[in-house]
């Protein structure tokens, strides 16, 4: 059964980090192409980062730029979303997501596998 699985949400202070995890259960991630998004309330869903993990280039929204860093482990089964520098409009609920793909990293239209999220909550 392919699975994806995210973890590592929570609730961290403004200036705060988090990372956030996306397992693999099923498959290897190799010649996919891994994305996180997320939704914050009434807002719509917003594409953050994606990595191609076979050559590992990466892509990142103009709103993360300089803060997040997205990354996989060596086993290719999991990646990763390091996130520094949090504002109270980062907060959202976080999905991974996967489809195969080779080439370099850019947000697909569609994507085949997802996550049921991880709810993220930047606050003092």
């Amino acid at each position: 059964q392919v699975e994806l699985v995210e973890s590592g949400g929570g609730l961290v202070q403004p200036g705060g980090s988090l990372r956030l995890s996306c397992a693999a259960s099923g498959f290897t991630l190799h010649y996919y192409n891994v994305a996180w998004f997320r939704q914050a309330p009434g807002k719509e869903r917003e594409g953050v980062s994606c990595i191609t993990v076979s050559d590992g280039t990466t892509y990142y929204s103009d709103s993360v730029k300089g803060r997040f860093t997205i990354s996989k482990d060596n086993a290719e089964t999991t990646v990763y979303l390091q996130m520094n520098s949090l504002k109270p409009e980062d907060t959202a609920v976080y999905y991974c997501a996967a489809k195969a793909w080779v080439g370099a990293a850019v947000l697909l239209d569609e994507y085949d596998y997802w996550g049921q999220g991880t709810q993220v909550t930047v606050s003092s």
